[in-house]
């Protein structure tokens, strides 16, 4: 009987360290996980350009369509198809 409480007894207690050192490591582990947090350095946003409607979006691509065309870089037909395109036609 002797031998069986002693059993009983370091198995209670192994089990009790056990615990008691998991607990430990979470909490550490939460230290160190908001201690790296406060660290870092804030994220930075940046403002995005607002969105432009599709007219204004699209006279934007003309305008910049007919410069290609006057530079020569565009023929004819390929300034209309591509007008087309933007225009959905």
């Amino acid at each position: 009987m002797g031998l069986l409480r002693g059993v009983a007894r370091t198995a209670v207690i192994a089990g009790t360290a056990t615990a008691v050192s998991n607990r430990v490591s979470r909490r550490q582990a939460g230290r160190w996980s908001r201690q790296a947090a406060e660290q870092q350095p804030p994220q930075q946003y940046y403002e995005e350009e607002p969105p432009q409607d599709d007219t204004s979006a699209q006279l934007e691509q003309l305008k910049q369509l007919g410069e290609l065309k006057a530079q020569g870089v565009l023929t004819e037909q390929e300034f209309q198809e591509q007008k087309a395109r933007i225009l959905g036609r």
